[in-house]
């Protein structure tokens, strides 16, 4: 057996875990300055700059989140089984299917958001022309390389799931620092060269995104790595590619539900200005930040869940799922109350604007004890992925979207005021996971427990969402 295998299987959980999260936690912090970063330099452009980057902020998240914490939750999960039952050849084979399966999902991005680019940005842009303009040019340019990303979280996905954190870490840790110099000089410009705007932060990405997925293809193809895939193992199976979509398919569903519960926020918000616009966009990229931060987490957990699975070790899967979720807790909690207690030094490092100021301190003020509760439901999605059964999180994750929608809706018309809304967001973080700790045994069996407390916010989801759909 590979020693990292035998460790997954048998190494002390808390210790093993944090071990394995400290590359990929590494990875994470230096991808949210790199991103904080971009958002700074696009701020010094403006406010209907940064309005367009939260326009286009939850489809880039929604590309990233399908293909790395989604697929690529699938593609992991799919080779640590395979690799805990000890069958190295079906692992290769699946390396084949998962860049298959990126290359498609990729060009399907491209030709949906280039091609439907302006009429997404145009329902979500608060009727301002320019900002809608702004934010499909660099949507345009940023999805035409799509595959580029797909292709990327693919490679590393089938890395991690051998178990291997630090490869993939050490890559990104190259690339976000190529990221951090190339996009001040792209962005805003340096010296002579003047700049070219958002645009810029487009092109710095596309490039991030490029060098990777070679620098992780040559280490797959290397003599350190496990697989070591050949030309010869490229024999498609429709087995192969149903062990990767069968959890890749539900994940993508469960993060199509948090995106788009971000995405008919920021159109609620539309309906108020380009500064809560703004201010909301700049205020929830923090919720994207607690996603990043426990991915961090959720990698070697899903490598762990998903080893064990495969070798039968059930109760050790459920001993670590419930580890991890401590620890995801405690650290997203701790976020949270910080942001609720100073949510203007976040909004002041992107904006002076006292509009937008207002708007992004009243999320976090009303979202930010939520958050504690937003790491609980993520932890036991990454926990699912790596046991192969992603129903309830997807359940989840459409239980938010009704409250994100209905519930969000119906405050707003009937009282006007945004803090009822941001209310209603947070709500939507914390009654999926506090379900989901209602089913104890979680992620192994079926949840009939929590159906009790549907009867409690079925009726307001439903009239509210009824009410929006009617009117869009």
């Amino acid at each position: 057996m590979d020693p990292r295998t035998h460790l997954l299987l048998h190494g002390p959980i808390a210790p093993t875990l944090i071990r394995l999260a400290i590359p990929s936690t590494l990875i994470i912090v230096a991808q949210l300055i790199a991103g904080l970063a971009e958002t700074w330099w696009v701020s010094r452009l403006g406010t209907e700059a940064l309005a367009a980057m939260a326009l286009v902020f939850p489809v880039l998240m929604l590309c990233q989140m399908m293909s790395s914490g989604a697929m690529g939750g699938g593609i992991s999960s799919a080779v640590a089984r395979a690799l805990g039952a000890g069958d190295v050849q079906q692992a290769r084979v699946l390396f084949f299917h998962a860049m298959a399966i990126a290359v498609v999902m990729g060009a399907i991005f491209t030709l949906a958001v280039v091609g439907g680019g302006s009429w997404l940005y145009a329902m979500l842009g608060a009727g301002e022309e320019a900002i809608v303009i702004l934010a499909n040019r660099y949507s345009d340019w940023l999805f035409a390389g799509a595959i580029l990303i797909w292709v990327f979280n693919a490679l590393a996905s089938v890395i991690r799931g051998c178990g291997n954190m630090w490869v993939p870490a050490r890559i990104i840790l190259w690339g976000t620092a190529l990221l951090l110099l190339l996009s001040p000089p792209l962005i805003v410009g340096w010296g002579p060269w003047p700049g070219v705007g958002m645009l810029g932060g487009a092109w710095a990405l596309l490039l991030y995104y490029a060098l990777g997925s070679l620098a992780l293809l040559l280490h797959l193809l290397s003599p350190a790595s496990l697989l070591r895939p050949r030309w010869a193992d490229a024999v498609f199976q429709r087995a192969m590619f149903l062990r990767i979509l069968g959890v890749g398919l539900a994940a993508m569903l469960s993060a199509a539900c948090t995106n788009l519960a971000i995405a008919t926020a920021t159109s609620l918000m539309g309906r108020l200005g380009p500064e809560v616009v703004a201010g909301y966009g700049t205020a929830a990229r923090l919720e994207y930040i607690m996603v990043a931060l426990v991915f961090g987490l959720g990698s070697p957990l899903v490598a762990m869940v998903g080893t064990c699975i495969g070798a039968g070790e059930r109760s050790r899967a459920l001993r670590v799922t419930w580890i991890g979720a401590a620890m995801a807790v405690a650290l997203t909690e701790s976020v949270g109350l910080l942001a609720t207690a100073f949510p203007q030094v976040w909004m002041l490092a992107f904006n002076q604007d006292a509009a937008v100021i207002e708007a992004g301190s009243l999320y976090l003020h009303w979202v930010g004890p939520w958050y504690g509760f937003f790491g609980l439901g993520l932890v036991l999605y990454f926990a699912s992925q790596g046991a192969g059964r992603l129903a309830w999180p997807l359940a989840a994750g459409a239980l938010r979207l009704a409250l994100a929608v209905g519930l969000g809706w119906l405050l707003l018309h009937l009282t006007g005021d945004l803090a009822y809304v941001f209310l209603a967001l947070g709500l939507a973080l914390g009654v999926p996971a506090s379900l989901a700790v209602v089913r104890h045994n979680f992620p192994l069996r079926a949840p009939f427990a929590s159906l009790l407390l549907l009867p409690l916010i079925v009726p307001g989801v439903v009239l509210g969402t009824a009410m929006y759909v009617f009117e869009v």
